[in-house]
């Protein structure tokens, strides 16, 4: 299968600087995003990845070819690839930092409006229980972090993740009608609704494969980890092993979820 080409824009006022961290986690590395309008002298920053000087410095530059400073930065959830250089680019920049633990907290429904982009904040748990996902009303974007990537699925990392809440959060992000998905790694989603479908119907898909092994002798394989061991043998068998660990991962969460879902 071709991989189809990154972009590097989800509108005119939304762009991705790609960080040089890629692989089988990240893709083809973490995307920075920068927000502002061009008439506007300040930006903000989502994710400014893992600690590279270099790609600190690329967005940096990026920021100074608009003619603006960094105003803000936001993190999506507390992921190192994400966040191990918040606190290097506030010190460089003098920007706050918000989210994943870090400066005032980001509320639920919170309204932004820095660049002359306005951003409402949404409460998007699944993917760890801190996800946050941002939707920009007038350009028709939502960025959503590790919730929903570029390419393939995302995973549940247990047993910071749910599974249920992963679904709730889905459903939350189909209900916006958004025109693009801005994701945390690989390129920009033109079709989100049919890719919110995908993953909701994926991820149940998964939970009956789940279900079938568990009935099919992996319930009696041992221990948890033995259990989830058979598990990922059986219905992960299709996957990279280099992604098995996030596997495990996700089939913890799914375990977690099949026990407390009548």
């Amino acid at each position: 299968m071709v991989t189809p080409p990154w972009r590097g824009d989800a509108g005119p006022r939304v762009t991705a600087l790609l960080a040089p961290n890629p692989g089988p986690m990240t893709l083809d590395g973490t995307n920075t995003w920068v927000l502002g309008d061009a008439r506007s002298d300040e930006v903000v920053v989502v994710d400014p990845g893992p600690l590279d000087e270099a790609h600190l410095q690329a967005v940096l530059d990026h920021t100074a070819g608009l003619g603006a400073r960094v105003a803000l930065t936001l993190l999506t959830h507390h992921h190192a690839d994400h966040t191990e250089a918040a606190q290097r680019w506030a010190a460089i920049t003098g920007a706050p930092v918000r989210g994943a633990g870090r400066g005032e907290p980001l509320r639920d429904g919170e309204q932004l409006e820095v660049g002359g982009v306005r951003l409402t904040v949404l409460a998007t748990p699944g993917h760890t229980s801190d996800s946050v996902s941002f939707h920009l009303p007038d350009d028709d974007v939502l960025l959503t972090g590790d919730m929903v990537l570029g390419r393939g699925t995302s995973v549940v990392t247990h047993p910071d993740g749910d599974v249920g809440a992963y679904l709730d959060s889905l459903d939350r992000m189909a209900g916006l009608g958004v025109a693009v998905i801005a994701p945390g790694h690989g390129p920009v989603v033109d079709d989100p609704a049919a890719l919110l479908a995908y993953y909701r119907d994926h991820r149940l898909e998964r939970l009956r494969q789940v279900q079938a092994a568990l009935d099919d002798g992996a319930a009696d394989a041992g221990d948890e980890d033995a259990v989830v061991e058979a598990v990922v043998q059986r219905v992960y068998a299709d996957v990279p092993r280099d992604v098995w660990p996030a596997a495990r991962q996700t089939v913890k969460a799914q375990l977690a979820y099949l026990r407390a879902t009548p």
